[in-house]
């Protein structure tokens, strides 16, 4: 027999909305389910990307702090992966739902849809919003620039969050944020054979490196959260490094990619305010200098112990205690509007982003029961 919930995520699987593609066919499927049910439903196109929309579905009177479900319409890529199912079809096997998305976090969305067509939005007493973002997996864009919009609005949202991020039924209320950085050195071309008329910029960059492994060293002396993070320390990774054009040619430029994840509750700049500086004085050799460019950043989220939400939720989690992911998720950019969010849904982490993820039918069950169980609780 056709179970509601599996039908749905089908749907959604069959859409590939790798964050490279559009989603605006997907949108606009979970936008009239939402309608459909009662909700008024709001579509904020991205300007800058076409094809690239944030759902935002509302029911319940404005205003009476109720709840917020959230998660992402996008996926990872398949390409290169050793899948043995059509990734965009969702299977069924042994109990499990096989199909990109599944797990991240399309498993959550169908749930959604299904557990709200069980309520009578018309008689909710606290407003209940849905919030769906575009391009997630590429630095939570879709919901950075939400949140600017509905700031400039004023807009004001329910105090509270469910990120329906795959944890197991676990609840994790903390993650460390993301940020990417360009260091750029510039020096002076010259024939190979006189290096002395021109200046390398790939050793200017060696200083940098040396800089940089000094900084991770100090970042990995200041820890907090230990008791709740695998890494309790601003971790940083030279990721990529491009310099010169030939072997017989002075290099006159060079460029490092920098990453690093600022802890829970950090300001996210902190770090790379250092960094600039520390570039600033390094002592390069002649007619060499150094940029810091600020590529993007993904805010680190921190919700406190034992807030509303969490008791909604925590008898119907795995265990009591709550936990961090190691993720980043949209709570961070949410938390810039003063919502608290609490990532929990069905699904695993360790299985997202891999050839045949997969969600259990049964914990996708589950997720549909727990998530009208919560909004009957807080909002009904």
């Amino acid at each position: 027999m056709a179970r509601d919930e599996v039908e749905t995520l089908r749907r959604l699987v069959g859409w590939p909305t790798i964050s490279s593609n559009p989603l605006t066919e997907l949108a606009a499927y979970v936008a009239q389910r939402c309608e459909d049910v009662g909700f008024k439903v709001e579509r904020f196109e991205d300007q800058d990307s076409p094809g690239k929309v944030n759902v935002v579905c509302a029911a319940g009177p404005a205003g009476t702090d109720g709840l917020i479900l959230s998660g992402h319409m996008d996926v990872v890529p398949v390409a290169g992966q050793a899948w043995s199912v059509d990734p965009f079809t969702l299977t069924e096997r042994d109990g499990r739902l096989l199909g990109r998305g599944t797990s991240d976090m399309k498993g959550f969305i169908a749930a959604s849809i299904e557990a709200l067509g069980r309520l009578d939005l018309s008689r909710l007493q606290r407003e209940l919003v849905l919030i769906w973002t575009h391009d997630e997996e590429v630095g939570c864009v879709g919901s950075a620039k939400l949140a600017s919009r509905l700031a400039a609005e004023g807009r004001a949202l329910p105090s509270e969050a469910l990120i329906g991020e795959p944890t197991d039924f676990r609840i994790l209320r903390m993650h460390p944020g993301h940020v990417a950085l360009t260091i750029t050195t510039f020096g002076e071309a010259a024939h190979s054979s006189k290096p002395d008329l021109g200046a390398s910029a790939i050793k200017a960059m060696g200083r940098v490196i040396t800089m940089l492994e000094q900084l991770e060293a100090e970042l990995m002396r200041s820890r907090r959260f230990e008791d709740l993070l695998e890494r309790p320390w601003v971790t940083m990774n030279m990721g990529t490094l491009h310099g010169g054009q030939a072997v017989n040619i002075v290099p006159d430029h060079c460029a490092l990619m920098v990453g690093y994840r600022p802890l829970p509750g950090d300001d996210a700049l902190a770090v790379f305010r250092v960094i600039e500086a520390r570039a600033r004085a390094l002592k390069l050799p002649d007619s060499t200098r150094v940029e810091v460019h600020l590529e993007r950043q993904t805010p680190s989220m921190l919700s406190p112990e034992g807030t509303p939400l969490q008791g909604l939720l925590t008898p119907h989690a795995c265990c009591a205690e709550t936990a961090a992911a190691s993720f980043a998720t949209d709570g961070g950019n949410l938390q810039a509007l003063g919502v608290r969010s609490l990532i929990f849904g069905p699904g695993s982490i360790d299985v997202a982003h891999k050839a045949d993820e997969y969600v259990r039918a049964d914990a996708l069950a589950q997720a549909v029961d727990v998530i009208e169980a919560v909004v009957r609780a807080r909002c009904a």
